[in-house]
């Protein structure tokens, strides 16, 4: 192979990548590859945990769909826990955890994907004035293994998507899903089952 200086380049920043991700709390399985560099913010108190042969693709070239931005991995709270299982994709997708986002072995998770434990700020109803100083609260995210989420979804605080669904492209996941069905839209819905 001809090392061209992109290739070289690259190679330089998964090192400076990686070393940068050597850490106490956080942990990476064999065989993690980085495609372009992502946003990781894992605060000292916080944990992420990645396992086997994880891709994290920040790379537009080659990928199906465009990318809107780098992949976004943030546990910002203390305590916060991201875990990603073995064999799983993520491409140019936003995971952030103010509590603890669980996703599972073989999922595959599309470009410009959000999901979030938690709202940026509380209602604060009556008090409205108040909201721009509240942090909101947060509930767990549960992403069983072989989940596939398409291209745009946005997968709300204190769900559970259930092992072998599909989630179809730009649907909002704001209830539980259960297993091995395909749903989608805004508000989503179970299109097919196949138990």
């Amino acid at each position: 192979m001809r090392i061209t200086p992109r290739i070289l380049l690259e190679y330089i920043n998964r090192k400076i990548l990686y070393y940068r991700l050597k850490k106490d709390n956080i942990k990476l399985g064999t065989k993690v590859t980085f495609k372009n560099k992502p946003l990781i913010y894992i605060h000292s108190k916080a944990n992420l945990i990645i396992g086997n042969n994880v891709m994290i693709n920040s790379q537009n070239r080659g990928y199906h769909v465009n990318m809107f931005n780098s992949c976004k991995i943030m546990a910002d709270r203390p305590n916060a826990i991201i875990e990603i299982g073995d064999n799983t994709r993520f491409h140019g997708s936003c995971i952030h955890a103010y509590k603890k986002i669980s996703i599972g072995k073989n999922c595959l998770i599309a470009a410009n994907c959000q999901i979030i434990d938690g709202n940026g700020h509380d209602i604060s109803f009556p008090n409205v004035t108040n909201r721009i100083n509240t942090t909101g609260g947060c509930k767990d995210v549960v992403i069983e293994d072989n989940v596939w989420i398409a291209t745009g979804v946005v997968v709300l605080p204190g769900v559970t998507i259930g092992a072998g669904s599909i989630i179809t492209a730009n649907s909002v996941v704001h209830k539980d899903i259960p297993s091995m069905v395909i749903a989608g839209g805004n508000p989503i819905k179970i299109i097919k089952e196949y138990k």
